[in-house]
């Protein structure tokens, strides 16, 4: 947490990081996680690192966690913080996330921490058979809502999670998903 927001690093609320950007409340982080039925071995891909929190928690419930940060400064602040406190099975990847990671690919999960209007092909073209993908989407004002899309013999399936709040998904990758 920011040195004058760590008072409040226990409150069940998003706080804000710096450069237009917020921590998600831990319920959030903890529904996600849930929502991606991690059993242990997966690979997982996270969009969205911001300070670590979210990578932090995805790391201990799975084999290996790459997270994509666009932002420089909260990237690498966020890989040295992860590589301080032991968190070995993450890497922290700088770049736009909205392409994924298609040389790591592919992943058994994906972790979508900003919310966007559409679903960027490359997050189910890097989805593993049997993968599962959480992603907020939706069109303001109505809001965001928590989508998982599960990939299962070339089908996808979605399931409707619910509404939340997330910050913007930024990057030139984002393209239209039919039928949402």
């Amino acid at each position: 947490m920011p040195e004058d927001l760590r008072d409040r690093a226990y409150e069940d609320h998003p706080l804000p990081i710096g450069r237009g950007q917020t921590i998600s409340q831990p319920f959030t982080v903890a529904f996600m996680c849930e929502a991606l039925r991690l059993r242990g071995p997966e690979k997982v891909l996270e969009i969205g690192t911001g300070r670590g929190y979210g990578a932090a928690v995805l790391s201990l419930l799975a084999r290996q966690v790459h997270s994509i940060e666009i932002i420089p400064d909260l990237a690498e602040s966020a890989r040295e913080r992860l590589k301080r406190l032991g968190f070995s099975n993450v890497v922290v990847h700088t770049r736009d996330g909205t392409f994924g990671l298609p040389g790591e690919a592919p992943f058994d999960a994906i972790a979508v921490t900003a919310g966007a209007e559409s679903l960027p092909w490359a997050f189910l073209d890097q989805l593993a058979d049997g993968g599962r993908l959480v992603i907020p989407l939706g069109i303001p004002p109505e809001g965001k809502k928590l989508h998982c899309f599960t990939r299962k013999a070339g089908r996808i399936t979605i399931e409707d999670l619910g509404g939340f709040v997330f910050v913007p998904l930024r990057g030139a990758g984002l393209a239209s998903f039919p039928d949402l």
